[in-house]
């Protein structure tokens, strides 16, 4: 059988996708991975979440619960050592300018927010679910920016293209380590509530002994794995079930509860 791998959901600099290519070949190894495997390096999203021959992969929790439970599995999440994550659990920084930004999520009122995908929880999910409870007759921000990427939307904000942001804080602390003039002239306003980080997932169809052995490599890392989780700031790996996920879900129905269904109704 021939598989496809692929971690691409923090690939920001050209070191970190080294790192995490490494990680990938690393717990293959450690699982004892025999058969052909084809390393995907900048593959389409959603996709790639839904081949059949997906052997591991990341995606992000919100699309997990909305469109993926029944088409892959998990099989372990990151515990990263960033400021804004707690054991597997993560929260978005909730950003705007440092000069002439806004003081408060009230004073974003009617002004652009910057968001990199509709099925993202960090820069979509979390961030309506902020506001909701400030928002009149279901709206609150005057415009959305789609950026396509956390790194863009910074850049939206940064160059006042936008107001607002909320940034993945594992993919936030990458850029201000690595890329610092990525978050130059940005002011964190806030953190938001937390929820499950981005799974390490693997198709249904992937034989369950194999998915076995690759939990057992992410759960009692080798040596060498420890080695590359170092160098990715991430301190361990914990297996998260499918009803923890359901914290997301939750996030999504407070916000429709208070009458805040979408971050911009047309």
């Amino acid at each position: 059988m021939n598989w496809t791998v692929s971690l691409p959901m923090y690939n920001v600099t050209p070191r970190l996708q080294r790192e995490y290519e490494a990680l990938l070949a690393t717990v293959l190894a450690d699982a004892d991975v025999r058969d052909e495997v084809q390393l995907l390096k900048q593959p389409e999203l959603p996709a790639l979440w839904r081949r059949p021959d997906l052997l591991l992969g990341q995606t992000c929790g919100y699309p997990y619960v909305s469109f993926l439970r029944g088409v892959v599995s998990l099989l372990a999440t990151p515990c990263f050592d960033f400021p804004g994550c707690e054991g597997s659990n993560y929260s978005s920084v909730i950003v705007t300018r440092a000069v002439d930004g806004v003081d408060s999520l009230a004073d974003a009122r009617g002004l652009t927010a910057a968001v990199n995908d509709l099925h993202s929880n960090s820069g979509m999910n979390v961030l309506r679910h902020a506001v909701a409870p400030l928002a009149r007759d279901g709206r609150f921000f005057g415009k959305v920016k789609w950026t396509g990427a956390h790194v863009a939307s910074l850049h939206a904000v940064r160059e006042g293209e936008a107001d607002i942001a909320a940034i993945d804080c594992v993919t936030f602390g990458y850029l201000r380590d690595e890329v610092p003039d990525a978050v130059q002239g940005i002011k964190v306003l806030q953190y938001s509530t937390s929820s499950p980080g981005l799974p390490l997932i693997t198709a249904r169809s992937v034989p369950k002994e194999v998915q076995t052995r690759l939990r057992s490599a992410l759960l009692s890392p080798s040596p060498q794995l420890c080695t590359h989780m170092e160098a990715l700031h991430i301190k361990a790996f914990q297996h998260r079930t499918d009803a923890e996920y359901s914290r997301i879900s939750q996030l999504e129905a407070e916000s429709i509860s208070v009458g805040y269904p979408a971050l911009l109704i047309m």
